[in-house]
């Protein structure tokens, strides 16, 4: 008869809802199997159930400010997931996590949040201030940063021309796989600013900036959300950490 280990028995399966964009979709399904398979060794990687959306639809909607059409098609992707098996979802993208809520509201499994996972990390590392890159949504509204300062993290972002800049290089850029030297080095000189305003680290709050900046080229400690998110999710999973 054949039998599995028990690690792999009681293994939790992810439901990812992916696509947004699928270059940044692609890490987390690396890094939650690495992560994996460094802890349970042998053949070990994660059970994963994905939906992937069509990008361009969703940020239509998020240029008209649709948040409601949105939430309607991130729904029923977490719908069909549960549908699949998922036993909690992880929706890879930072932005889309405004309209957790809703979708939260029409499923019966958790949802794994971005923006915890990263506080959790920062105040691990007692980081106290810290600087916030993502989209023009993430950096202007709300939806993200409470996460942080209800938990006492001061945040700092950009000033409204670098926000401009951080913004176009995501979706002109990073979301189609352009990855260039010289928004390196925009990004590097805003990072650069917000540290000269007391920034201990800077938040990578989009899924795709880890494409372009990393620890080497920051001039502050780096948070890299998706990485933070996926390795959470995969030690979840595994039965060794919490939603």
């Amino acid at each position: 008869m054949l039998r599995c280990s028990v690690s792999m028995c009681n293994m939790k399966t992810i439901g990812l809802i992916g696509g947004m964009s699928w270059e940044s979709t692609v890490t987390y399904y690396r890094v939650i199997n690495e992560t994996v398979s460094r802890m349970l060794g042998g053949l070990h990687s994660a059970k994963i159930v994905m939906y992937s959306v069509d990008f361009a639809e969703i940020e239509e909607c998020q240029a008209n400010g649709d948040w409601a059409k949105s939430a309607e098609i991130l729904s029923a992707a977490a719908q069909s997931l549960r549908t699949a098996g998922a036993d909690f979802i992880v929706i890879c993208t930072n932005t889309m996590h405004k309209v957790v809520p809703e979708i939260s509201s029409t499923v019966d499994i958790p949802i794994m949040h971005i923006a915890d996972a990263t506080a959790e990390a920062l105040l691990a590392d007692g980081v106290k201030t810290a600087a916030l890159l993502g989209t023009k949504y993430t950096m202007r509204q709300d939806f993200y940063k409470e996460h942080l300062t209800e938990r006492g993290i001061d945040v700092l972002v950009p000033d409204d021309g670098d926000i401009e800049t951080v913004n176009r290089v995501i979706y002109d850029e990073l979301c189609r796989g352009v990855i260039s030297p010289v928004s390196r080095a925009e990004y590097v000189h805003i990072i650069g600013k917000l540290k000269e305003r007391g920034a201990e680290a800077v938040i990578l709050g989009c899924t795709e900036i880890g494409l372009l900046i990393d620890e080497q080229s920051s001039p502050l400690p780096v948070y890299d959300t998706t990485v933070i998110h996926a390795e959470k999710a995969a030690k979840y999973a595994a039965g060794t950490g919490e939603i």
